[in-house]
């Protein structure tokens, strides 16, 4: 394999720019820029997650959804590229059903936390919603392939999931919310 980076320190957006994989320019605060940085930041933050040892099953399915974040920077990053597909929703689609079958019902809204793993499995769930919004909000100018869109909507509610799957496997009970009235 060639080498992909041979310099990191490009100095090429020193005015407030950054290149996209066709080559162009954009501006480092525009909305395919913003949408990019939040799927790379999710990635990171799912990385950390990966970092927490989570059950080998959660493990491998976090991994195959870090390459396919990074297949869908590379859509983002090249306009008009198509990396994803129904296909890669179904995948997490039946994911969210498999774990979804090992969880007792909620009664009741969730508090993010319990164990360590769990606490970062929210925490990957709010940035997947921040880059949720940052695709929605590219849509409204450029045209976005809809699976990017429904794979970070169906991810958000994996990491839920997952969240609820470790403190599961950790003995770590869910805390669960209590209404003012309850608090008191």
């Amino acid at each position: 394999m060639a080498n992909r980076l041979s310099v990191i320190a490009t100095r090429t957006g020193d005015d407030g720019t950054t290149g996209l994989g066709d080559g162009s320019r954009l501006p480092k605060d525009a909305p395919r820029i913003a949408a990019l940085g939040d799927v790379d930041e999710l990635n990171s933050v799912i990385g950390l997650l990966l970092a927490e040892s989570p059950p080998p099953e959660i493990s491998a399915d976090l991994l195959a959804i870090q390459h396919d974040l990074f297949d869908m920077g590379a859509e983002l990053c090249i306009p008009g590229h198509t990396a994803l597909s129904e296909a890669h929703i179904a995948r997490l689609d039946a994911r969210l059903a498999h774990y979804n079958a090992s969880l007792p019902p909620l009664r009741e809204f969730i508090l993010p936390g319990g164990s360590r793993g769990a606490a970062q499995a929210h925490v990957a769930r709010t940035v997947c919603r921040r880059a949720e919004r940052a695709v929605v909000t590219l849509a409204a100018t450029e045209p976005v392939n809809p699976p990017v869109r429904q794979y970070l909507n169906r991810l958000s509610d994996l990491m839920f999931v997952l969240a609820r799957c470790i403190n599961l496997h950790a003995g770590q009970k869910d805390t669960y919310w209590a209404g003012a009235q309850a608090r008191r």
